[in-house]
């Protein structure tokens, strides 16, 4: 690809499944290459995540700040931007911050940083440490860029940026690859639960402790101890890896829910796990803005969320899913009993989640949004 094309330096923590990884990908693979080349900087290190990367000429670094301390790190930094000469480069998250003086060192023009979502350590915003590292890097950017209301709120009147400083651009998802469909592909579950009358409950995500599973699992198994009749329908599928899958399903065996509970592990091909579920739960204790939630919308699936991060910027109560509080097992069983109970309900909010993904969350809407402040963001300096 020609040099002269302008070059987009991206730094992340660590380039593996997640949600913030898997925006970045998507703006690497459908934004044009005639428009602006790109590179990502791992703070870290990668994962084989990086062949979902579909142009083949995209380089990937890996810096392992863990390892060689953070000095080192922002030195080799500084290094990769005076050899690659970025035009732009994009942080994302805490972590990213460490990228932005050396690319102020190297007079990268134009410096933008994005907030994803929450650190585990810091799942409500309210440490100060976190507020002021923000605080003092803030000189060193130009443009900040969050994926909801609730984050650029956070940068306004926590951190103290200037709302004018702050563009908010919701993830896009491909409504291509995530459709509904009418025939399942029912093999990919185990037998007992492949009958045409069960109702799966499923929810799709890393296995820790800020996505709350375990919550989902109690009302499941208060569900069916209050009302036993549904043993014979519903059924619960969790998709994913991560450090308490374990502890889950060991809570799966003490709840006697193990044989109606199906843990399906890392899946790859994520669409069809999707539209295998009659009800999406996300049960985390925040978000950014979930992308498996938008998923599951794009699907064709009614959904249920806390009402924590930018849940509330996406799902609509009433209309395609409904809400409840973290940790509430009680609300979560309400909402669990009514939409098993009702197939005409989660028929409508299935269909209302389909429409809402299409008019307001488009992978185009997010590709033109994030190029108009590439594009203005360089006219600027």
């Amino acid at each position: 690809m020609p040099e002269t094309i302008p070059l987009i330096l991206h730094v992340i923590h660590h380039l593996r499944i997640g949600g913030l990884e898997n925006g970045l990908v998507n703006l690497i693979n459908k934004m044009p290459g005639s428009v602006y080349r790109h590179a990502i900087v791992c703070v870290e290190d990668f994962s084989d995540f990086r062949d979902r990367i579909q142009p083949q000429n995209i380089d990937v670094i890996a810096l392992h700040r863990s390892r060689v301390g953070v000095w080192k790190m922002q030195r080799e930094l500084y290094t990769l931007c005076r050899r690659l000469r970025p035009a732009i480069i994009h942080t994302r998250n805490q972590s990213g911050l460490d990228a932005l003086l050396p690319a102020w060192l190297a007079r990268v023009p134009c410096r933008i940083h994005s907030e994803h979502g929450w650190d585990v350590d810091n799942i409500d915003g309210k440490k100060r440490k976190p507020a002021l590292l923000r605080r003092l890097h803030a000189p060193l950017v130009h443009r900040y860029i969050t994926v909801s209301r609730h984050l650029a709120n956070y940068l306004a009147t926590e951190v103290g940026i200037d709302d004018r400083r702050i563009t908010q651009i919701y993830n896009g998802v491909d409504t291509e690859k995530f459709h509904p469909v009418k025939n399942k592909a029912l093999d990919l579950l185990p037998p007992d639960f492949q009958e045409r009358d069960r109702v799966i409950i499923g929810t799709v995500g890393r296995i820790q402790a800020v996505k709350d599973q375990a919550t989902l699992l109690r009302a499941f198994a208060a569900l069916l101890v209050k009302y036993p009749d549904l043993s014979a329908r519903a059924r619960l599928i969790i998709v994913g890896d991560g450090p308490l899958l374990a502890d889950l399903r060991q809570l799966a065996c003490n709840l006697l829910i193990a044989d109606l509970t199906w843990f399906a592990g890392t899946q790859e091909n994520i669409p069809d796990w999707l539209r295998l579920m009659d009800l999406f739960v996300l049960p985390s204790l925040n978000e950014g803005i979930s992308n498996t939630l938008l998923e599951a919308m794009a699907s064709g699936i009614p959904v249920i969320a806390t009402h924590v991060g930018g849940n509330p910027e996406l799902v609509e109560a009433e209309r395609n899913g409904d809400f409840f509080a973290c940790g509430d097992q009680s609300a979560l069983l309400t909402l669990l009993n009514r939409y098993v109970q009702d197939r005409e309900l989660r028929l409508a909010h299935g269909e209302a989640s389909r429409e809402i993904t299409l008019q307001r969350f488009s992978m185009s809407t997010m590709l033109k949004e994030y190029q108009q402040v590439y594009d203005q963001l360089r006219q600027e300096s």
